[in-house]
C-alpha cells in the first residue's frame, strides 16, 4: 500500500474560506492528506505530526486557489491568439489554480462542421485532462454549437467526457429559440452551458442581447459586462433580475458595467450568483493578474469587503461549476494560495490594502497538496513570504 502524503501549513495569520456565508475562518493551521483537506483549525488541536511537507506561512493569509471561470485555451500552454507560450503558468503566478474553458475558439482552422467540432471538443477535453500545465487544472473541451446539431450529438459528447459548451453565439446559432433547444439537450446530458453576452468579439460572432440570453437560458451569463462590448445598462440589470443563472463578470470587459452587475446582484440579494473570469487569451491579451485585479476593483470601487470579493473567484464559482475546489473545507481539494500585503502598499493589513484597490503579493501556490510555485514573478512582492521547512 502506498504511503499517504501529508501536507501541513502552520502559522497562518488569516484564513479566507471562499464561502459567502462565512468568509473568514478561525484557525492557524490546515492539514491535507493525499491532496484533500483533512483538518482546519489551530495547530495545538490538530494532528500535525509526520508531515511530508510543512509550510510555515509566517503569519500571512491562506485563500483557496483562484478559479478563472472564462478562458479560451487552445493546446498545451500555448495560445496562437497572442503567439504566447506559458500563459497558463503565468496565470498560476497570479494565484489561479483552476481554469474553465468557454470554448477553444482561437484554434487556427477550428472545424465548424458537426463531426469536426465534436472531435475537437473531445480531443481538447482529453489533452487537458492528461496534461496540466504547471499543475493548473484546465477544464476544457467546450464545443461551440452550430446549426444542425441534434440531441444525439450532445449525448455523444457527454458520453465521451465533454461537460461544457463553448460560448453560445460564437458559432452559427444566433437565435434564442435554437439556442434554448440545444441548451436543454446539453443540460439533459450533464453539460453546462455559457452564453456570449454583448457585442461581437471575434469574426463570425454577433450581438447577443438580453432577449436572446433570457430565451436561451444558459447556465452562465457569460461576461455580462461585455466581451468586450457591454449591453446597455437596462439590459444588464434586466438579466440580473429576470433569471437565476450565473452572473459572470470578466476582466476583459467593461469595468463600469461589471460594477453595475455586481451592485444589482447585491440589491436583489443574490450575490452568490457572481463569478469571475478573465475572458483571455483574447484581443486584450493574456491577463495573469486578471482575477486579482477584478477582486481589487470590485472591492475598492464597489465598496465591498475584499473577503467577499474573494468568494466570487473561489467558492461561488466552485458551487456553480460543481467543483471540489474553491472552498476551505474538509474533503475539498487542497488548492491554496498564500498571499500578503505587497511591500510598501498602503493599508494597515492585506485586506485593507486590497479594499483600497491594491493587489496583494502571491508568495506560494499549492494544488492538490503539492507546492507548485513560490514567490510570484508577476504580482508585486509580498511583504512576507511563506517557506517550506
Amino acid at each position: 500500500m502506498q504511503a499517504k502524503q501529508k501536507l501541513m501549513i502552520r502559522n497562518i495569520g488569516l484564513i479566507l474560506s471562499g464561502k459567502l456565508e462565512q468568509p473568514l475562518l478561525d484557525g492557524d493551521c490546515v492539514v491535507a492528506i493525499d491532496g484533500k483537506i483533512n483538518a482546519i483549525g489551530y495547530a495545538r488541536d490538530l494532528d500535525t505530526g509526520n508531515a511530508d511537507t510543512t509550510v510555515d506561512a509566517k503569519g500571512i493569509t491562506l485563500s483557496p486557489g483562484l478559479i478563472d471561470s472564462h478562458v479560451h485555451p487552445v493546446i498545451g500552454d500555448y495560445t496562437p491568439r497572442q503567439q504566447q507560450i506559458n500563459w497558463i503558468d503565468s496565470c498560476l503566478h497570479g494565484g489561479v489554480t483552476t481554469m474553465i474553458s468557454a470554448g477553444e475558439v482561437h484554434m487556427p482552422g477550428r472545424p465548424k462542421d458537426i463531426v469536426g467540432l465534436k472531435a475537437m471538443a473531445i480531443a481538447s477535453q482529453r489533452w487537458y485532462e492528461n496534461f496540466r500545465p504547471s499543475g493548473v487544472k484546465m477544464l476544457a473541451g467546450a464545443p461551440v454549437i452550430e446549426e444542425g446539431m441534434e440531441e444525439h450529438d450532445f449525448k455523444e459528447l457527454s458520453e465521451a467526457g465533454v461537460k461544457l459548451l463553448g460560448e453560445v453565439g460564437l458559432g452559427s446559432v444566433k437565435t434564442g429559440e435554437t439556442a434554448a433547444q440545444m441548451v436543454k439537450w446539453a443540460r439533459k446530458y450533464g453539460i453546462q452551458s455559457t452564453i456570449h453576452t454583448g457585442g461581437p468579439s471575434i469574426p463570425g460572432s454577433g450581438l447577443i442581447d438580453a432577449d436572446i440570453v433570457l430565451e436561451a437560458d444558459a447556465d452562465i451569463i457569460g461576461h455580462i459586462n461585455g466581451g468586450h462590448t457591454a449591453l446597455p445598462d437596462k439590459q444588464i440589470t434586466c438579466l440580473c433580475e429576470s433569471c437565476k443563472r450565473g452572473i459572470e463578470i470578466v476582466h476583459n470587459g467593461n469595468e463600469r458595467a461589471g460594477l453595475l452587475a455586481m451592485r444589482t446582484a447585491f440589491e436583489i440579494k443574490e450575490a452568490e450568483r457572481i463569478i469571475l473570469g478573465t475572458d483571455s487569451p483574447a484581443g486584450s491579451g493574456v491577463q495573469p493578474l486578471g482575477i486579482l485585479r477584478m477582486i481589487a476593483m470590485l472591492s475598492s470601487l464597489g465598496d465591498i469587503p475584499p473577503e467577499i470579493a474573494f468568494c466570487f473567484a473561489t467558492g461561488n464559482t466552485a458551487r456553480m461549476r460543481d467543483l471540489d475546489s474553491g472552498i476551505i473545507e474538509v474533503g475539498k481539494s487542497a488548492d491554496f494560495i498564500l498571499i500578503d500585503k505587497a511591500q510598501h502598499a498602503p493599508g494597515k493589513d492585506m485586506l485593507e490594502s486590497i479594499h483600497q484597490g491594491n493587489l496583494p503579493g502571491v508568495g506560494m501556490t499549492i494544488i492538490d497538496g503539492v507546492v507548485r510555485s513560490h514567490r510570484s514573478r508577476n504580482t508585486p512582492p509580498a511583504g512576507t513570504l511563506p517557506e517550506v521547512v
